[in-house]
């Protein structure tokens, strides 16, 4: 059997996006569904840093290109980026594996509050 990566850190992100789902349901603004699951994080003692911005930079650039803010870096392990969304499309993919790159992360999940059932996939590069 495969032992996933960060597997102990990722069940408690699953668990509180579960929770905050089934309390709150769909139709929400992201940042409601934010703001929940950042109490339920620290419910399930898990470190996390929200919103932190990250420098994008382009080859051989010095200066950075710009930058773009990932909803959540949990544990400094594990990228977190939330949608409110009817359904994940292969764009809301894109953009999530594109920020673990730019945040050097190796695992993430991308996680939809949107629909009527929540979503969500695990990201591994």
């Amino acid at each position: 059997m495969i032992e996933l990566k960060y597997k102990d850190i990722t069940e408690k992100i699953l668990s509180s996006s579960f929770e905050v789902h089934k309390f709150l349901g769909n139709g929400f603004q992201e940042v409601i569904y934010q703001r929940a699951l950042t109490f339920e994080m620290r419910q399930r003692g898990l470190n996390f840093a929200r919103e932190i911005e990250q420098d994008i930079f382009y080859k051989d650039l010095p200066e950075p290109i710009g930058t773009r803010r990932a909803d959540f870096v949990v544990e400094e392990k594990v990228l977190v980026e939330i949608k409110a969304i009817i359904q994940l499309d292969d764009v809301h993919l894109a953009q999530a594996l594109n920020y673990l790159k730019a945040y050097k992360l190796e695992v993430g999940l991308l996680i939809n509050f949107g629909s009527k059932s929540l979503t969500y996939k695990r990201l591994v590069l």
